[in-house]
């Protein structure tokens, strides 16, 4: 007997190369209250009109459709939004999808952890690229606070998520001085210290991720391998320090976006600000998806442009070639 093939619905959800896609990272606004160089050297003279909130959620569902399982909320700052509790209740309740993270600059998140734990998200990124409060000023703006990020963070891990993870990007002579402290300090709340390549989307000067962990050892962090992974391409060793007088340990994660392949492996789909899909964080082509959800497409019409968006997707990314026909990064969202 003659089996049937799988409805589109059912068929699950991958890109040009075969990789399966369940990831989906979503950018809820381009504003942010800070000026980070590597994400925004400039400030945009226009913002996007970003999706509505019904417009999220039935987006949402129509990848849950597709074999999305995690949504990760992104901006520019996506706290800004009035709406993001809503938006985030809206997002975790929709069919298939398992987990909702989030990532924020902090600036909030003394207020919001709580709530944000309580709307449904499970996992917390914070970017914090310094522990020095004028050099924080240099990196992301006098807007930048550095006690109220901390701050931000300590309610974080009493807010108990399943995970916090606290986004490094290494610029050369900014903070590579800093990487030992930066992780003894995310383990302090036990949370993990990524430390991710510098990509061209701004100024400064990447340090390789090989050259990191050389740093890291240096500065007193003895690295293991260790085999945790999570839905992103960052993979993790095992660190271990003496630090005042006592022996302390996390894990530390690593992306490589420039020197490391890490294409491999992708399972990641991104939607920017201005609600168009990007295949590839460096890519350069775009579907409009918010022109679609505002037409008179239907959720099915919809399914099939994001699956035939993502068989174009190339086997790796280009951003060897530079920045240019890029959009900076606090309109995709990393």
């Amino acid at each position: 007997m003659l089996q049937q093939p799988p409805s589109p619905a059912a068929a699950p959800l991958v890109d040009g190369q075969g990789r399966r896609i369940v990831y989906l990272r979503l950018s809820l606004t381009d504003r942010c209250n800070f000026r980070c160089s590597y994400c925004s050297p400039a400030a945009p003279e226009t913002h996007e009109d970003p999706l509505a909130r019904d417009e999220v959620a039935r987006l949402v569902r129509i990848f849950g459709g597709l074999g999305i399982r995690r949504v990760r909320l992104t901006g520019g700052e996506p706290t800004l939004r009035r709406d993001v509790l809503d938006v985030i209740r809206e997002v975790a309740r929709a069919p298939g999808i398992e987990e909702v993270a989030l990532t924020t600059n902090g600036h909030l998140l003394q207020a919001l952890a709580g709530p944000l734990r309580e709307a449904g998200v499970t996992r917390l990124n914070v970017s914090l690229d310094t522990l020095d409060a004028e050099k924080l000023h240099r990196i992301a703006g006098r807007a930048a606070t550095l006690e109220r990020i901390v701050a931000g963070i300590e309610a974080a891990y009493r807010a108990g998520f399943a995970s916090v993870k606290l986004n490094v990007v290494v610029v050369r002579g900014q903070n590579d001085d800093e990487l030992g402290a930066l992780a003894r300090f995310a383990w302090g709340f036990g949370a993990t210290a990524r430390f991710i390549e510098l990509m061209p989307f701004g100024p400064g000067k990447p340090v390789p991720t090989a050259e990191v962990k050389r740093l890291l050892e240096a500065q007193g962090i003895r690295l293991e391998p260790d085999a945790t992974r999570g839905w992103g391409p960052a993979y993790h060793m095992r660190g271990t320090s003496e630090h005042e007088g006592r022996t302390v340990t996390g894990l530390v994660g690593f992306i490589g976006a420039m020197t490391e392949n890490f294409c491999d492996g992708c399972n990641r789909v991104r939607v920017g600000a201005d609600g168009s899909l990007r295949a590839c964080l460096g890519g350069r082509e775009r579907l409009g998806l918010k022109e679609l959800l505002r037409g008179a497409a239907s959720d099915a019409d919809i399914a099939a442009a994001i699956r035939a968006a993502l068989l174009g997707k190339g086997e790796r990314h280009d951003m060897e070639r530079g920045g240019d026909g890029l959009l900076p990064m606090i309109g995709t969202g990393g």
